[in-house]
């Protein structure tokens, strides 16, 4: 297992949830390709986008049919919510872009998950590469990433 998967599966681990990592080896680095191998709508992936608020880093876990709306966002929390690049996301998360999963972070991470991610059975998210996911639900999602469900969407 890749260690930025073991590092997921650990922190998931460490909240009282057993994940089973699914490996996808055509890559599933957006939540469109991430459906189509899984077999699923795209609204049940979840995707992480890092952004920065404040300055200051900001995980929002949307939902795949959702696109978030940084100026809502950013009315919510009371801050300026722009794209991070690259360098910020990986230094933030452990992650590369298009495998950043929702836990396993070498320092906290402000989290806030899409509401509308709740609405469904189960939700798939990326576990620590672009190759791999794991299957889990809203509820879990904001309860292991410490997050708060709200609407992304504006």
């Amino acid at each position: 297992m890749h260690p930025s998967t073991e590092r997921v599966v650990r922190a998931f681990a460490d909240a009282g949830v057993r994940i089973d990592v699914v490996d996808i080896p055509e890559g599933a680095a957006t939540a469109a390709a991430a459906a189509a191998a899984l077999g699923v709508e795209v609204g049940r992936i979840a995707n992480s986008l890092v952004f920065t608020a404040g300055g200051e880093p900001l995980l929002v876990m949307t939902s795949g049919a959702n696109r978030v709306d940084t100026k809502a966002v950013g009315a919510l929390l009371g801050a300026t919510v722009k794209r991070a690049d690259p360098e910020t996301v990986r230094a933030a998360t452990g992650f590369a872009i298009g495998g950043v999963a929702p836990a396993g972070f070498p320092a906290p991470v402000r989290v806030l998950v899409d509401e509308d991610l709740l609405s469904y059975d189960t939700v798939w998210a990326a576990a620590g590469t672009p190759h791999t996911v794991f299957e889990t639900t809203g509820e879990e999602l904001v309860r292991v990433t410490g997050g708060t469900a709200v609407k992304v969407t504006g």
